[in-house]
């Protein structure tokens, strides 16, 4: 018997290390497979998707504005995945920041909050001449000190723009709430009344709106609310915003793209905002906010339980549904007159695909609007780099400028007439038939 077993040893003892090193290389290639996934590797960078109508303005645009019809080249080895380009502008916004000087403004509203927005001039002139400000609404939970603002205007201002940046009541964490409200998806009063000051402090200054995220919900909102906020507004751009968050909610509960992971990290960080002004949203007399609502609140796992038991409240909604329905800007963008850009990525994990029949479907029917859907980016991603170390700017920030610098050039040389009026100057907006590149 021992001798059997000593066979047997003999048998099978060379060919134990080749097994074990077909171990190894299986081992090795299953991580490299995963990596290659994640990583989404394979993928081949491509030129933007681009779906508009063929106008005048559309065949400048593309020739004034060749960002929109070039590829977009991420970093080699991490800037295919959207999770990647997301995680990097949650956790770092942009590398090597910029610090711009600005002036806090301070405007009081009619139910008594306390809006605030940071000023910032431009460091040169525009190089038509001509005085013109962006007015930008960041994203959620956002404000003027955030590093993908602060990367986005300071290269606006070394093109010549001055630039208004919105923070969301509550958003600054060194300002107090003076009413029990905060911002929600879609409440335009602190927006409005930043443009219409800054309309009053600059008469002959132009505008460019700016949205980022739910940023972007904002000022469509706002734009399609009235026919008069759309005065002096030369063109509007809004990046990664989702357009519906009736349609969104949904989706935020799916797991695929690991959407309700992110879900649920966004609905903590706005429970943390929300509990740091829980003196204030529960001691005033005015309050909608009750000690059941937060407890309700410290329940929360998702941005839906938080909208439900808090922010619904602040504007009197009966539910979550008429919330939706009201705050989302979808309702509101068929009014939209003036030339239109609307901006998404393919890979962004927040915003579900479904969402994106919604800026196709209006750039197939409104000839001021043109969608562009970049194959990566992730959520405000859009880095740029070589292989490894992205830059400082991103192409998020340099295609907004050179679509805006092509629009003032547009607007600088159009007839006196139709500068008065939209009416006159969509006679350069006839379509000729809905176009599709990319």
């Amino acid at each position: 018997m021992a001798t059997i077993e000593d066979g047997n040893t003999n048998t099978f003892g060379p060919e134990l290390p080749a097994m074990f090193d077909g171990m190894k290389l299986a081992a090795v290639a299953t991580v490299l497979y995963i990596i290659v996934r994640c990583l989404n590797l394979k993928s081949t960078t491509s030129p933007p998707e681009i779906i508009h109508q063929d106008t005048l303005l559309s065949r400048y645009l593309f020739k004034s504005c060749p960002m929109l019809t070039k590829e977009y080249i991420p970093p080699l080895l991490w800037g295919k995945s959207g999770h990647l380009q997301t995680a990097l502008y949650g956790k770092m916004g942009r590398v090597n920041t910029p610090t711009p000087c600005g002036v806090r403004k301070f405007l009081p509203m009619q139910d008594g909050a306390t809006a605030s927005f940071d000023l910032f001039e431009a460091r040169g002139d525009h190089s038509t001449g001509d005085d013109i400000t962006m007015v930008i609404c960041p994203g959620i939970g956002n404000h003027s000190e955030k590093n993908y603002i602060r990367t986005f205007v300071d290269h606006s201002q070394q093109q010549g723009y001055r630039c208004a940046v919105l923070n969301h009541l509550g958003a600054l964490p060194n300002m107090e709430l003076t009413s029990p409200r905060m911002f929600t998806y879609g409440c335009t009063w602190e927006y409005e009344a930043m443009v219409s000051n800054i309309k009053q402090a600059f008469p002959q200054t132009l505008l460019i709106v700016v949205g980022f995220s739910l940023g972007g919900n904002i000022v469509c909102k706002f734009l399609g609310e009235k026919q008069s906020n759309q005065d002096r507004v030369l063109c509007c751009v809004t990046v990664c915003q989702g357009y519906s968050a009736l349609r969104a909610q949904e989706t935020f509960l799916q797991w695929d793209q690991c959407r309700r992971l992110y879900n649920f990290v966004l609905a903590d960080n706005m429970k943390k905002l929300i509990l740091s002004h829980r003196s204030t949203l529960l001691g005033l007399n005015s309050s909608n906010i009750c000690d059941a609502d937060l407890g309700r609140l410290y329940a929360a796992t998702s941005l839906m339980q938080i909208d439900d038991s808090i922010m619904r409240k602040f504007h009197g909604y009966s539910s979550l549904k008429e919330y939706y329905e009201k705050e989302s800007c979808v309702h509101y963008m068929k009014n939209v007159t003036v030339p239109l850009l609307l901006v998404n990525s393919s890979d962004d994990p927040l915003v579900h695909q479904s969402l994106l029949d919604i800026p196709r479907t209006l750039a197939e029917k409104m000839p001021n609007v043109i969608f562009v859907l970049t194959q990566h980016g992730g959520h405000l991603g859009f880095f740029e780099g070589a292989v490894l170390l992205p830059q400082p700017l991103t192409w998020m920030d340099k295609v907004i400028v050179q679509y805006t610098n092509a629009m003032c050039h547009w607007e600088k040389n159009l007839p006196a007439c139709q500068k008065s009026s939209h009416h006159d100057r969509n006679s350069c907006l006839q379509s000729t038939g809905v176009t599709q590149s990319g």
